[in-house]
């Protein structure tokens, strides 16, 4: 019979209620979009800003790509272009929804069963723009399904974040040229 340490459970145990946890997260005082439409937001979508992080770092040209999967999850394939490496960088994940899919909450992996928070709080009737969030205010993402934004609906989406605690001023802008 093989003994585990006491001490290799709890760290499991800890691993999985902070990955859980995570996952479940949404900004305080923010909401997710309801009623969602699962099928309207599949497909392409241009990063257009972010609040970075180090899998994004250095990257243009980002673009998530959404698509239903046999097995109803969503498949994730994010995609940039690396200007300090020149070179593409490519990551594919899944997605599935947090409760109901009649709600904007999701999480995300692309690391095996870490899940990560996806949260839209934000979008237009038709699906063309996007502002989403991850657990905290360290994560957001304002998105379009073009390479650009109008001008009135990323204020309408800079006063959204900001009247939720994010400091809209470190949001990286993301060029599109390639």
């Amino acid at each position: 019979m093989i003994k585990v340490s006491k001490w290799v459970v709890a760290l499991a145990l800890g691993a999985i209620a902070v990955n859980l946890s995570s996952c479940a997260s949404i900004p305080k005082g923010a909401v997710a979009v309801r009623p969602f439409d699962q099928q309207k937001y599949l497909g392409k979508w241009f990063e257009i800003a972010r609040l970075d992080f180090k899998y994004e770092k250095n990257l243009n040209n980002v673009t998530a790509v959404y698509s239903l999967k046999d097995d109803g999850k969503i498949r994730v394939e994010n995609r940039g272009f690396d200007y300090m490496k020149n070179e593409w960088k490519e990551s594919i994940g899944k997605a599935k929804f947090k409760g109901s899919p009649e709600v904007g909450r999701l999480k995300v992996s692309f690391f095996g069963p870490f899940y990560a928070a996806y949260n839209v709080l934000s979008v237009d009737d038709n699906y063309q723009y996007a502002l989403v969030a991850g657990k905290n205010l360290k994560y957001l993402w304002i998105l379009s399904r073009q390479t650009t934004i109008p001008d009135n609906i990323k204020s309408k989406y800079l006063q959204h974040a900001e009247s939720l605690g994010y400091d809209t001023g470190d949001l990286v802008w993301v060029e599109h040229n390639k």
